[in-house]
């Protein structure tokens, strides 16, 4: 348990209007359900809410967002600082006319892509194949089934670390794969998006066509984390992996998926250890098989568990 700073920090902002958690369970807010606490869980209001606290937030405390927790890994030691998770003063949707809609950064992606397709706007119905939020995908540049959020979006809007707005049109958000230039203090909070005019029916149809090959092809029903590892350039990171002999290979309560391997899977219980422990070894694996070092596409953070020292000793 990390000490107890929520009512310094509601000290310091008396108009605050969402809520601070202290302690706060991480492992409930994750797909692959592992990891300790946040030292502070933040559920901002809305937008002026969450600038209102970033202005009056010491700066030494680290400050971090999360959203729905698909692609993330927390360590089992915690997060000290500051979590901050965007809810329903962030889920706006309204289309504007034009094929272009905006949505708040907390709105999960398939609901973007559910309201663009009854508003008939064609091009983003990738977006039901990625299990995020709009504020994730901003940040990763998220994509699926031949779409990108670089393909697709027209501006985004951020708060910094001083409680300053910033809007990005798309040259600005700085985009690589699976990557924003954006720095990495700001938080998302809404986004416009334009595809092209399309008929509702059809777009539906590609949307149930992104759900059927997820299906048939991904572990979606398990407890996982999406894609573990970025695929290098020319490259499948599942390919490599199964190249090295890593489908299937398990540490403690955790393996890679025999259907998908660039999935892990917590099946048995699996502490952070057991999976980041098993991310590192496939790493491994591969770069020995291969000469390819996998990156991560998981997102690893906080603090090892006491216990193990060994692993942040290697880190």
């Amino acid at each position: 348990m990390f000490q107890d700073i929520a009512a310094a920090l509601l000290a310091d902002a008396p108009e605050l209007r969402g809520k601070l958690l202290p302690n706060a369970s991480m492992s409930e807010l994750t797909w692959l359900r592992v990891g300790g606490p946040a030292q502070v869980l933040f559920k901002p209001a809305d937008e002026e809410d969450l600038a209102y606290f970033l202005a009056r937030c010491p700066t030494d405390i680290p400050v971090m967002t999360v959203g729905v927790g698909s692609n993330l890994l927390v360590r089992d030691g915690g997060v000290p600082g500051v979590v901050i998770r965007l809810g329903r003063g962030f889920n706006e949707i309204e289309p504007l006319g034009g094929a272009r809609i905006r949505v708040g950064a907390a709105v999960p992606d398939v609901r973007l892509a559910q309201a663009a397709a009854q508003a008939g706007i064609a091009k983003l119905a990738f977006y039901r194949g990625i299990p995020g939020t709009i504020g994730g995908a901003l940040r990763m540049n998220a994509g699926a089934h031949g779409g990108e959020t670089k393909d697709v979006l027209v501006e985004a809007r951020a708060v910094d670390r001083n409680g300053a707005l910033h809007l990005y049109d798309n040259a600005g958000m700085g985009f690589t794969y699976r990557h924003c230039g954006v720095p990495d203090d700001q938080i998302f909070t809404r986004a416009v998006f334009e595809g092209v005019p399309g008929d509702p029916g059809e777009i539906e149809r590609q949307m149930q066509g992104v759900a059927e090959y997820r299906e048939a092809n991904q572990p979606i029903k398990s407890r996982t984390g999406g894609s573990t590892f970025k695929n290098p350039p020319g490259k499948s990171a599942w390919r490599l992996i199964d190249e090295a002999g890593c489908r299937g290979f398990r540490v403690g309560g955790a393996h890679m998926s025999e259907m998908h391997c660039n999935f892990i899977i917590n099946d048995q219980n699996a502490t952070a250890t057991d999976i980041e422990t098993l991310g590192e070894t496939v790493r491994k694996r591969v770069f020995e098989k291969t000469g390819i070092m996998l990156d991560w596409e998981i997102k690893r953070i906080g603090v090892p568990a006491p216990t193990s020292a060994a692993l942040a000793a290697a880190e």
